[in-house]
């Protein structure tokens, strides 16, 4: 029989089917924070509820609870100290295996329905979540609203959607008839059972901790898999809200709630320890390179899905728009202080300079004209702080102050005040020029609001390092500005070689950084910096098995 709550939300799923088919746009949650979507009171009930949470322990009862620890500082300064549940690594695997067979039982319509009920009642928490993103990221208010409440919950639901199209694909039974010439036919009934691999752990990012967290919680989740989620210690707040809400259901849904749980630790060598866990099956994470190398080397026990350290490139070879598209990069640069995965590092510019419609541009005047427009659009202080948000992480300030050291200045960071918050860590961009032999420079991530304008020999060499820089060191993102089609067909070639996503020039509304849920393909699982696609069925397809029982029938 279905279950009720897939018979509730049938529609929502067919809907994202349909646009994971067409690849248009389509969102079932509403991006602006509407009171007349989402209630009157919804802002207000939402700081309430936070306030009640701060010096406070955060209301999660999860078994093996021997501590409690409050790790998060927000980088605006505000006072949080909330105490979540350390629980021992053994106690949380134990309870998520023990969980699993009655969500095995469920069947793959009754788990994506559960997974629909979640995800609708984290989208009528999207207030909640998007304060509590802001103030354990960094974000500003619009972003952490959208990309920490809608857009994750976008994420959320186009894994639920794959991993419902890849499981539907599996016939429940089939009847096996094999002649046997004179003789009456062989006949089988088989019975195809999907089966979850195992526990699954999700390690969140300390930037976007419900964006970069969803697709593989409610992949994991969906195929039929115990999840336990580790937060980054300065995000926890928006992950433990997750799981909070994320077992209030499925405890009303009379089933176990150690399907989902939090794993909070003092030390990384605890995280470590339960990676490595023979029971452990899958690992989603989100994150710097280091560990994301010692997870792909030491868990070999588990498919670890990673996304890693990138620099993402700009390739300028010539521009019918230069003001739209001197624009459109500064808000690139400055959205949430460069602290995305997807933002441009490298822009590579021919050493003769680039044709446009204000007239031929030398290469150091693109840079000088880019640390304008990024003057320009910062400079009314309100915009400024809401686009910037403030820096998430000490070593990313560090890596701000230090930035001169790689390259000449263009544009230097300087520190604006926030008006709401006097502690709040908030840094306008950095801007340096160098030559494209100091690969030193630019060829390293260095995470945060700190670019680079390269010299570059001339449109040919800008091609040929833009692919060098995806394959050596990984993007996500790659983009040009050209007005010469056998120019972008090359840079077409060159990134499909690379496997990286490429966007022609962008002059409106929408930016490189970001991507689209439904219809982007984030993560190409071709270059360094990702080693998975998290947009096709390749990212849920291999979280669960087909376990088949046969017998013979007359």
């Amino acid at each position: 029989m279905p279950h009720p709550l897939f018979d509730q939300h049938q529609a929502t799923l067919a809907a994202a089917v349909e646009a994971l088919r067409t690849r248009g746009y389509w969102t079932p949650y509403p991006e602006m924070p509407s009171p007349k979507v989402y209630g009157e009171n919804a802002d207000a009930e939402a700081r309430a509820a936070l306030e009640r949470l701060v010096g406070a322990d955060f209301p999660l009862d999860q078994p093996g609870e021997c501590a409690r620890i409050a790790p998060e500082r927000s980088p605006y300064g505000a006072r949080l100290d909330v105490r979540y549940p350390a629980c021992s690594a053994q106690a949380l695997v134990d309870a998520a295996s023990a969980a699993q067979p009655g969500w095995q039982k469920l069947g793959p319509d009754g788990r994506v329905g559960v997974c629909l009920e979640i995800l609708a009642r984290l989208n009528r928490a999207s207030f909640e979540i998007a304060h509590a993103v802001m103030l354990t990221t960094g974000q500003g208010w619009m972003m952490a609203f959208q990309a920490g409440g809608p857009h994750a919950q976008d994420r959320g639901l186009e894994a639920v959607a794959q991993a419902w199209e890849a499981m539907r694909a599996v016939p429940a039974e089939a009847v096996w008839e094999k002649p046997q010439g004179k003789n009456p036919p062989l006949r089988m009934q088989k019975h195809f059972e999907i089966v979850g691999r195992g526990v699954a752990l999700v390690i969140g990012c300390g930037t976007f901790p419900t964006w970069n967290t969803y697709p593989g919680l409610f992949a994991a989740l969906a195929t039929g898999n115990p999840v336990i989620v580790k937060p980054h210690p300065n995000a926890v707040l928006p992950a433990a809200i997750t799981v909070r809400i994320a077992r209030e259901t499925l405890r009303e849904a009379g089933l176990d709630p150690n399907l989902v749980t939090l794993a909070m630790f003092d030390a990384p060598e605890s995280t470590q320890a339960l990676a490595m866990h023979p029971q452990v099956k899958s690992i989603d994470f989100t994150g710097g390179a280091s560990f994301g190398h010692w997870l792909l080397d030491n868990a070999r026990q588990a498919q670890v899905y990673a996304e890693l350290a990138g620099v993402n490139n700009v390739v300028i070879e010539s521009t019918d728009q230069y003001k739209a598209m001197l624009r459109n990069l500064a808000f690139t640069l400055s959205l949430y202080s460069g602290q995305m995965c997807t933002t441009t590092q490298a822009i590579l510019v021919p050493a003769g300079g680039i044709d446009t419609d204000q007239g031929h541009k030398s290469c150091d005047e693109v840079a000088a004209d880019l640390a304008a427009a990024i003057d320009k659009f910062l400079a009314d202080p309100a915009v400024a702080t809401a686009v910037l948000g403030a820096i998430q992480s000490e070593d990313t300030l560090a890596r701000v102050e230090s930035a001169a050291e790689h390259g000449r200045v263009v544009l230097a960071s300087r520190a604006i005040p926030h008006p709401d918050f006097p502690g709040a860590r908030v840094r306008t961009p950095v801007v340096l020029a160098c030559d494209a032999a100091d690969e030193r420079a630019y060829m390293t991530e260095r995470f945060g609001p700190i670019s680079f304008v390269v010299k570059v020999a001339d449109a040919a060499a800008a091609v040929a390092l833009s692919e060098r820089i995806v394959r050596e060191c990984g993007a996500l993102t790659v983009g040009v500005y050209s007005t010469r089609p056998e120019f972008l067909e090359a840079m077409a070639a060159a990134t499909e070689r690379a496997g990286v996503a490429l966007s022609v020039n962008l002059t409106g509304g929408v930016f490189v950084n970001q991507s689209a849920a439904f219809s982007d393909y984030h993560g190409v699982g071709m270059n360094p910096a990702a080693n998975a696609s998290y947009a096709d069925a390749a990212f849920v397809a291999n979280r669960f098995r087909v376990v088949q029982r046969r017998w013979h029938i007359d």
